[in-house]
């Protein structure tokens, strides 16, 4: 009886995949400061384009079906920009804590910091 062995092509992607994920988690330990979430993204993106281009098959189908997994992708990075931005416009992030976590001087800080905030918002 002849044995089943997996395609060749799908044993790349598992080790491209394992290798990947050894890569992110490597990169997370180190200090990259503005560059480690862009690198990060990177990495993740690649790691899409080898499950779709492997597991999903994409590199043999037709054109329609690229189109509508372009599609997906088009509106997964509408919602990833919808976040960014929704993340980088709050006003007042990080939150401070709350006035009985800190000592009385830092309390002072930010009772007057959202004195200012306030006084300042109402100018505008």
């Amino acid at each position: 009886m002849k044995r089943w062995h997996p395609p060749s092509a799908l044993l790349l992607a598992l080790l491209a995949l394992l290798a990947l994920l050894a890569l992110t988690i490597a990169l997370a330990y180190q200090r990259l400061g503005a560059l480690n979430t862009p690198i990060a993204l990177a990495i993740a993106t690649t790691k899409a384009l080898v499950v779709a281009a492997i597991f999903m098959e994409l590199r043999e189908r037709g054109p329609l079906t690229i189109a509508f997994a372009a599609a997906g992708f088009f509106w997964l990075a509408i919602l990833l920009w919808l976040a960014a931005t929704d993340f980088l416009t709050r006003p007042d992030f990080p939150p401070t804590p709350p006035p009985s976590a800190m000592s009385r001087p830092d309390r002072a800080i930010a009772v007057a910091d959202r004195v200012r905030f306030h006084f300042r918002a109402e100018l505008i």
